[in-house]
């Protein structure tokens, strides 16, 4: 099994080319309003039930209205001292929809207005039937000046609505960024390197400035106070030559190379050496993204020795992810009957102490001794 077929780097897809738009729907509103007073009005109370003072017509939205005030009600089998107000739809043949508002207005401006019928909803009017919209009410003898009445109507005529395009335009595709690609490159030519590592027999050549831009590690070491900005050549201990190349590989291009045909099925084993070079070089993203891939191969043969690495090199996340496994009540006692776990109890008891305080606050270990 190829430990790196499991765990595939791959780049970003790129977007497909679109054209965008977008397009606006908006009601054709008209607002109108319309005054009718009416004078005299005690002198005109008395016409009889059912009759009523029209006002003139009136045009909104290029549909016609008018007000119909029965000062003596509208019907006789009302009891009590009422009026009656209603909204006549007078146009011909049409339909329309709309709202309004039909209010008393006080002229000495000490009072409110005094609202008599409203339809806030748009409705629909028509002509055939026109539809039934009044209301009774109380003579309104506070609202009377001079004995004249003044009636405001206020209508909202919604049209037809209007779609309009309102933006269109065409997504220029940008091609990703070949930075990565531009400075793997230049540590393939060798082009201007100005440093060479020593490495169990073996040179790289490189090139300072991007060392010290992406590892800490080696801007102290290059240009730090206690650094030699002149050198020339550094020899590199404790590593061996293909997980160093893998570091300069990260350092340029910010991704790991395909490594399976070097190391084959002890792939795993080469994570683990460039878990321990990044954290040598600072080399925070490096170091994640090898824990991903231990933590995503995680087995019983394995976990206990990977944990110890996780403890070893303050891999937080994987360590956690390690005693997560390990705690699993389906595979505890597994892990805890390897020869793996064994090892770890000989060199790393603050492991185990680790792994029983988390089973013991989850009560996943049962009659399991250290």
């Amino acid at each position: 099994m190829n430990f790196f077929a499991q765990t595939p780097i791959s780049e970003e897809p790129q977007r497909p080319r679109m054209r965008a738009s977008a397009s606006l729907c908006t009601p054709s509103v008209v607002r109108g309003m319309h005054t009718f007073k009416i004078s005299s009005y005690n002198l005109q109370r008395g016409i009889g039930v059912g009759r009523y003072l029209s006002s003139a017509t009136f045009d909104v939205g290029g549909y016609f209205w008018r007000i119909e005030y029965y000062p003596d009600g509208e019907m006789e089998m009302k009891i009590g001292d009422y009026a009656y107000i209603s909204l006549d739809f007078a146009s011909t043949n049409s339909e329309v929809r709309a709202s309004f508002e039909i209010r008393l207005v006080d002229q000495a401006n000490k009072l409110p207005p005094l609202v008599l019928l409203s339809q806030k909803m748009p409705i629909v009017f028509r002509s055939h039937p026109p539809p039934y919209l009044g209301k009774d009410f109380l003579q309104p003898s506070l609202y009377l000046q001079d004995d004249s009445l003044m009636i405001e109507c206020s209508i909202t005529v919604l049209a037809e609505s209007k779609v309009a395009v309102t933006m269109t335009s065409i997504d220029i595709q940008v091609p990703p960024s070949n930075l990565s690609n531009n400075l793997g490159e230049l540590l393939k030519a060798g082009e201007e390197t100005n440093i060479t590592f020593e490495v169990r027999g073996e040179s790289f050549h490189a090139h300072k400035i991007v060392l010290a831009m992406r590892s800490p590690v080696f801007k102290a070491a290059l240009f730090g106070p206690m650094g030699d900005r002149t050198r020339r050549t550094m020899n590199i201990e404790g590593i061996q030559p293909t997980i160093f190349s893998a570091l300069l590989h990260f350092i340029y291009i910010d991704s790991l190379p395909s490594m399976g045909h070097l190391y084959g099925d002890n792939g795993e084993e080469m994570v683990k050496h460039l878990v321990m070079a990044a954290d040598r070089y600072a080399m925070e993203r490096m170091k994640v993204i090898c824990e991903s891939i231990l933590c995503k191969n995680l087995n019983v043969q394995n976990v206990t020795a990977t944990l110890d690495l996780a403890n070893c090199y303050h891999c937080n996340q994987l360590k956690n992810a390690c005693l997560e496994f390990i705690t699993s009540p389906d595979r505890v006692q597994d892990v805890v009957a390897s020869e793996g776990y064994a090892k770890l109890k000989r060199s790393c008891p603050a492991i185990i102490a680790d792994i029983f305080e988390r089973a013991t606050m989850s009560h996943k270990i049962q009659h399991v001794h250290p």
